[in-house]
């Protein structure tokens, strides 16, 4: 009876239907999209999947991709930190302004935020009239990608940080300064730890936000071939032509090296929290 009573009280469905509806809103949003894209690519043979997906424009766009949305990422990682730091532990006039600010590349359409880097970084623009008679061009080259990759990622990093900031005691931190440690030894052997794995997924959602970004880098790239062409614009340009199977080939490679980077990247999170476990 009792048994009974608790099952009626429980307002939520139970793990069959829970799992199932799962798996479907899954499969329908995420997995036949992608397995539709593996399908296409079939039409292709493996000689001419090799032929497109190795040409040397594309692999300069590989390249180009990952390799600024990387450096863009880490950029996050750090400053990132830094901000919610600011916004955790410190109160000052505009500081909601600011928390609110960090969500604006959230809600701003990215073709609104590329024409809006541009404008800035160009050499006419604001910033970009004062960095290039030192030499400094940003708009319509690969630094210009960083940029726009910078600010779409960086709420990733402070919102995934900033709450388990504040759920650190502070109480931790006043007993390791009791004990004689300094401020360098207090963050790095209580709260970098602490935070390390909330950083790296920060770390990873920015990163793989920047990977697949395409309106925000369009207008401040430059989009010269081998030089600031991004390879979701490749892919575009494939889609354009009507060259389906070869735009999928390359969305597959990309799709590969993603999963395979953030595997890695969760895998050791995964390992640096049971360590971290491990030790306690």
């Amino acid at each position: 009876m009792i048994d009974f009573m608790a099952k009626q009280k429980n307002v939520l469905p139970g793990f069959n239907i829970s799992i199932g509806f799962t798996i479907f809103y899954l499969s329908l949003i995420v997995l036949i999209p992608l397995s539709a894209a593996f399908i296409k690519t079939t039409e292709l043979s493996l000689a001419e999947f090799w032929h497109v997906v190795t040409a040397p424009r594309v692999l300069a766009s590989y390249k180009l991709t990952f390799g600024t949305s990387l450096i863009g990422a880490l950029i996050n990682a750090v400053f990132g930190l830094l901000t919610a730091w600011v916004l955790v532990r410190y109160t000052f006039p505009g500081k909601k302004i600011i928390d609110a600010l960090v969500d604006l590349p959230f809600a701003l359409p990215t073709a609104v935020a590329g024409i809006a880097l541009t404008a800035v970084y160009a050499g006419n623009g604001w910033i970009g009239s004062w960095l290039e008679p030192h030499g400094i061009k940003v708009a319509f080259t690969p630094l210009g990608i960083i940029v726009a990759l910078t600010f779409i990622g960086l709420p990733f990093v402070v919102r995934t940080v900033q709450p388990v900031l504040q759920d650190l005691e502070a109480e931790t931190e006043e007993a390791a300064a009791s004990l004689g440690a300094n401020r360098w030894q207090t963050f790095s052997k209580i709260i970098f730890p602490a935070i390390w794995p909330a950083l790296l997924t920060g770390f990873a959602l920015a990163f793989a936000r920047a990977i697949g970004e395409y309106g925000s880098v369009i207008f401040i790239a430059g989009n010269v071939p081998m030089v600031s062409e991004i390879t979701p614009l490749i892919i575009i340009t494939k889609l354009e032509q009507y060259e389906y199977s070869s735009a999928t080939a390359i969305a597959v490679v990309m799709l590969v090296i993603s999963f395979l980077l953030l595997f890695a990247i969760n895998g050791l999170q995964w390992w640096m929290s049971r360590r971290s476990d491990a030790s306690k």
